[in-house]
């Protein structure tokens, strides 16, 4: 059986199941109607007209749901603006029912004839009765399915946060690429911890602003000083850790949309790999005590130019790491929900637009975590880092995004395949099918933290790497021949 007819039968199901909530709905306010109509005697003409009574008006009523658009509405998406159709719905069936007792006479048509009262009482029965079934359900979903969930098909895990407190607390921390999702989560996170001051360093104005925006609304007493900087900019940055002189330096700044680096390798390689590489020897002169890198799950054998960029800014900064100084640490994760160019706002955006939704593959999976999570896992494990250490994170099995995009667009009140489309586009130069977040005992170690582990690497020719990339960015190379450059060091 296709997707699509699987689709069809599961909407046929729930549309029968929904066809009956609502028909024992209309029963019991049918029922009550009566009872109160006839003080809980037998009606006057029978019990048999009695049941041929409500056959009719249900079939009425159910008439009127159609008409007024209700069946066009998911129950898990009512909102008050629909309480319209519902009240049109009844205000139909009870206008039917009144003039079919005009039109009827008593004796052998009163099943067509219920009373006056009876039809209003019912009428306002019924429309409650749909309504609330409907919001019932509504919160029922909202409180069983939490977005993170859902996605991830997990429950969320928030770390103990007391080791990454200590690390803040009362440090003036430097936060590059502030006012991207993992930056300024990590701004979240460090002024809670009580810091001395955080200094936000970002390069997109709107992007500070909003984060600027976001802080000061809080009302902290501590310091936060937003500063418009490229983190490219050495000069810039010098004047920087000259003048706050931050014991923490979380560095989120990265350009790491694979198909954009993939068309723009050289700037990929001096934003994500020159850059990490000067602020990190920016570190110990002044006095930085942690230095920690935001890395990705696309740095493990990496096949696209954002995944070596990646790795090779983990090979230069781990090969700063000197027995007295700045400790450094490197933590990958793989991608988090809600991040600025994922999946998740892309598929709710066409979602909205109903389709279609662009899948790459249908075998396709990432690992997923949650902003907050993320960051929480990569302060615990800055915090008992010891120097030269790169980190992964257990993020839990790996979500194919196909189920996925499935689930969104049914948690969206549609149908996939019917209501919404999915397409399929082909892997982008750079993807692979399956990112890889080896956690066996073959490629890390265990940590305290049960979802922290550090990675074995082998050894490195960091001079050899070094020197490639001086030579790659020295050589006017075309971005298929920066690319190619840029695939040759990963290998040595």
């Amino acid at each position: 059986m296709t997707r699509k007819a699987k689709e069809w039968c599961s909407f046929l199901l729930t549309r029968l199941v929904g066809l009956g909530v609502d028909t024992l709905v209309m029963l019991v306010a049918y029922v009550l109607a009566f009872a109160v109509r006839v003080e809980f005697r037998e009606p006057s003409f029978g019990w048999r007209a009695t049941v041929l009574c409500f056959a009719f008006t249900w079939l009425v009523q159910m008439f009127s749901l159609v008409v007024t658009g209700c069946y066009r509405i998911p129950w898990r998406r009512i909102r008050p603006l629909d309480l319209p159709y519902y009240m049109g719905a009844a205000l139909l069936s009870g206008g039917i029912l009144t003039v079919l007792r005009f039109v009827f006479h008593e004796g052998r048509h009163a099943w067509l004839r219920p009373p006056y009262s009876v039809t209003l009482m019912n009428g306002v029965l019924f429309c409650v009765g749909v309504v609330m079934v409907r919001v019932v359900w509504r919160y029922y979903m909202v409180a069983r399915l939490r977005e993170q969930s859902l996605l991830l098909n997990r429950s969320e895990h928030l770390p103990n946060v007391e080791a990454h407190v200590d690390l803040l607390r009362n440090r003036t921390v430097l936060v590059t690429g502030a006012g991207g999702s993992i930056g300024s989560e990590l701004v979240r996170q460090a002024m809670a911890a009580g810091p001395k001051r955080v200094i936000m360093a970002e390069q997109g104005e709107l992007a500070l602003y909003e984060i600027d925006r976001e802080i000061r609304a809080l009302g902290s007493s501590t310091p936060c000083v937003p500063l418009l900087v490229d983190v490219a900019d050495m000069e810039r940055m010098r004047h920087v850790f000259e003048t706050w002189k931050p014991d923490v330096v979380l560095h989120a700044a990265a350009y790491k949309h694979v198909p954009l680096v993939e068309a723009n390798p050289r700037a990929g390689l001096v934003n994500n790999t020159v850059a990490t590489r000067q602020l990190g020897e920016l570190a110990s002169p002044f006095g930085v005590k942690r230095f920690v890198m935001i890395s990705t799950d696309k740095a493990v054998k990496p096949v696209s130019a954002m995944g070596v960029t990646k790795r090779l800014a983990e090979i230069l900064l781990m090969d700063l790491q000197r027995p007295e100084g700045t400790v450094f640490s490197a933590v990958r994760f793989g991608n988090v929900l809600g991040s600025s160019g994922s999946v998740v706002p892309l598929f709710r955006e066409q979602i909205e637009k109903r389709g279609p939704v662009t899948v790459t593959h249908p075998e396709m999976r990432r690992y997923f975590m949650t902003i907050p999570e993320a960051v929480s896992l990569v302060l615990q494990a800055a915090a008992f880092a010891k120097g030269g250490e790169i980190f992964t994170l257990d993020m839990g099995e790996s979500v194919r995004v196909l189920d996925l995009a499935e689930r969104m667009i049914r948690e969206a009140g549609f149908r996939p395949y019917v209501d919404v489309p999915i397409v399929f586009t082909g892997i982008r130069p750079g993807e692979k099918l399956f990112e890889e977040l080896d956690i066996s005992e073959r490629s890390v170690l265990q940590t305290g933290p049960a979802r922290i582990f550090r990675c074995k690497t082998g050894e490195v020719d960091v001079a050899a790497v070094q020197a490639g990339i001086e030579a790659a960015l020295a050589e006017n190379l075309s971005a298929e021949e920066t690319l190619a450059r840029l695939l040759e060091l990963k290998g040595r």
